[in-house]
């Protein structure tokens, strides 16, 4: 569950190290982004001379949650952290050349194909 004020990690190679949500996108009265889910976040932790800076607005989508997530099948999934990957504009292509650590399976189901290819490991 990723709500506005959450620091999230990031987790790809665009020089971002750490975003905060500022809105979760999807309705006036959406409270709670998930796996899946694309928000609104400022970075707050950037790498030197790459290509995303400091105080950038971006818009992300979450990879990974610490908050168990139900899947269709009953099963429940849940991560270690909480990481999200930077998204080119307003499409679903990732900004960056590599997603590190495993991904989400719904995340191909909710067309993000291109990260789900990146990815080393699905779960």
């Amino acid at each position: 569950m990723i709500q506005p004020r959450s620091m999230i990690k990031v987790a790809d190679n665009t020089g971002a190290k750490v975003l905060q949500c500022i809105q979760v996108l999807g309705g006036t009265k959406k409270r709670y982004a998930q796996l899946g889910d694309v928000f609104v976040g400022t970075v707050k932790e950037a790498e030197p001379r790459r290509d995303v800076k400091k105080h950038e607005v971006v818009r992300a989508v979450i990879i990974r949650q610490r908050q168990p997530y139900r899947r269709k099948d009953g099963t429940y999934i849940r991560f270690d952290d909480n990481a999200c990957v930077i998204l080119e504009g307003k499409t679903k292509e990732p900004r960056g050349g590599r997603v590190l650590g495993p991904v989400a399976r719904e995340l191909k189901e909710k067309g993000f194909d291109k990260i789900a290819s990146l990815a080393k490991e699905l779960v």
